[in-house]
């Protein structure tokens, strides 16, 4: 298994769960419902991850929505660079899995919508 310093589990962290927030934001919905499918998605990710994620809590709940979409996708980039030193497979396969973590999230209430496509993209962009 690879060791994440505290401060990159806390920025993989920090990445992954912001997506779910991100998305939930971009159209207001069903909360509990796209809580689910986001924590219900992280299996899109390799069994190591998750453990690095449910270490502890990340709180983002006192940032504004447009400092939370700045931290989250400077996150991402992050996590990219830190998968990419630690576990290059990792960072093959950590694209896909947050990008499928977004649809299920935007999908929760049956649709997709314009908004949250949008996110996603940005998401997309901050992984590529």
């Amino acid at each position: 298994m690879i060791f994440y310093s505290d401060d990159e589990s806390r920025t993989l962290r920090k990445a992954v769960f912001g997506v779910m927030v991100l998305v939930s934001h971009a159209d207001p919905g069903p909360v509990i419902q796209e809580r689910y499918a986001g924590l219900r998605a992280l299996t899109n990710l390799s069994p190591e991850l998750r453990v690095v994620l449910h270490a502890a809590r990340v709180d983002l709940s006192s940032l504004a929505d447009a400092e939370l979409e700045s931290e989250v996708l400077e996150a991402l980039r992050n996590s990219m660079k830190i998968l990419s030193a630690k576990d290059p497979a990792e960072a093959a396969t950590f694209p896909q899995a947050v990008e499928a973590i977004c649809h299920e999230v935007a999908a929760a209430d049956g649709q997709v919508a314009d908004v949250e496509a949008a996110v996603i993209a940005k998401v997309r962009d901050a992984l590529a």
